[in-house]
């Protein structure tokens, strides 16, 4: 009996150890919503983080695709939703997703600036869809009171921060050789910003922040320090020359990620220029892609087993999961064929 008493004991031993190590992990989830955004975080305190809710219409398909994410994340409701900003591939899927599951509290840069008749009908719904909910303004500085992780904002309203994070605040020597840029007076240029950090852990998302606003952070100085995780801005676009364009070299080579995310479609984002600037960042492991890119053909893709969503394949809306433990050690996840990869320092 004491034998048995003793392996019992070992066996429940292993079972708190596992619980123990579920718990003491953050969960990122790139959901494929075609291009646009939608990315859940759950923290190790079980509360939960939404950025963006990709297209309306379709049928309903992005909200499907972020509650069958949540559905594997074990949650039933949304803590924050923050969006980014309000074009249609941001904000579009909000009516939807908030008539089917419980959102806490919505986030968001303001009033919306981008006067098109698509942009206006988007922010249209969007408040609507908030109703009597508590809805917050974010500035660069402010944090999400999340108890598990730590949330800043860098951007937002086409400002920074203005001082450097703790760590941060090197000359970057990339800076002399960026164009200045063009203005931008989309909402793209509005976008939030968020730095979330779990221990050593960092992972940055710009949104679709554009170069005049990634240089704020970049140049002359380093404001944010590097990252181990880069979720590429704008869907991976760059337009040099434009006031459109993102992933300028001297944010992407500063940031310095150990692994990239590009969370394009197969007709948008992913673009070439992009694409190189990301994958020839120094001290980058890996670069995952939810889709192949039909601009990126076979020079600028991923070889396929990083690739969430491949061309030949019918599109079934597969996720990259990242889980990521306090000392920096994390494992990114390919939902298609369970390929996956663990970097440690």
């Amino acid at each position: 009996m004491r034998r048995w008493g003793l392996i019992v004991a070992s066996i429940l031993a292993i079972c708190v150890a596992s619980a123990a190590g579920a718990a003491d992990t953050l969960r990122i989830f790139f959901i494929d919503v075609e291009g646009g955004q939608s990315t859940l975080l759950v923290d190790p305190q079980g509360e939960s983080l939404l950025i963006d809710t990709g297209f309306p219409g379709f049928q309903g398909r992005d909200p499907d695709r972020i509650l069958a994410a949540a559905k594997v994340a074990g949650i039933d409701h949304i803590d924050y939703l923050v969006i980014t900003h309000y074009h249609l591939d941001h904000v579009g899927g909000v009516p939807q997703l908030a008539a089917r599951i419980k959102i806490n509290e919505f986030l968001d840069h303001g009033s919306n600036t981008e006067m098109t008749t698509l942009t206006g009908q988007g922010y249209a719904d969007y408040v609507k869809a908030v109703g009597d909910t508590k809805r917050v303004t974010l500035r660069p500085g402010d944090r999400i009171p999340l108890k598990g992780i730590d949330v800043e904002v860098l951007t937002g309203a086409t400002k920074e921060i203005t001082s450097p994070l703790p760590g941060a605040g090197q000359p970057n020597p990339v800076c002399a050789s960026e164009p200045r840029p063009l203005a931008d007076h989309s909402e793209n240029a509005q976008s939030l910003g968020l730095l979330i950090t779990y221990g050593k852990f960092r992972f940055v998302d710009l949104g679709d922040l554009t170069t005049r606003g990634e240089l704020g952070l970049a140049c002359p100085n380093n404001l944010i320090g590097t990252v181990d995780l880069y979720l590429t801005t704008h869907h991976g676009t760059a337009h040099p020359g434009t006031g459109d364009s993102s992933n300028a070299k001297a944010i992407v080579d500063a940031l310095h990620p150990r692994v990239a995310v590009m969370n394009n479609g197969l007709i948008k984002g992913g673009s070439p220029i992009a694409w190189q600037i990301v994958h020839d960042s120094p001290g980058l492991e890996n670069l995952w892609q939810l889709h192949y890119s039909m601009a990126g053909s076979g020079a600028h893709n991923v070889a396929d087993q990083f690739i969430a969503n491949p061309r030949n394949e019918e599109d079934h809306g597969y996720y990259i999961e990242v889980s990521a433990q306090r000392n920096a050690v994390f494992t990114v996840i390919n939902s298609r064929n369970n390929f996956q990869k663990t970097y440690t320092k």
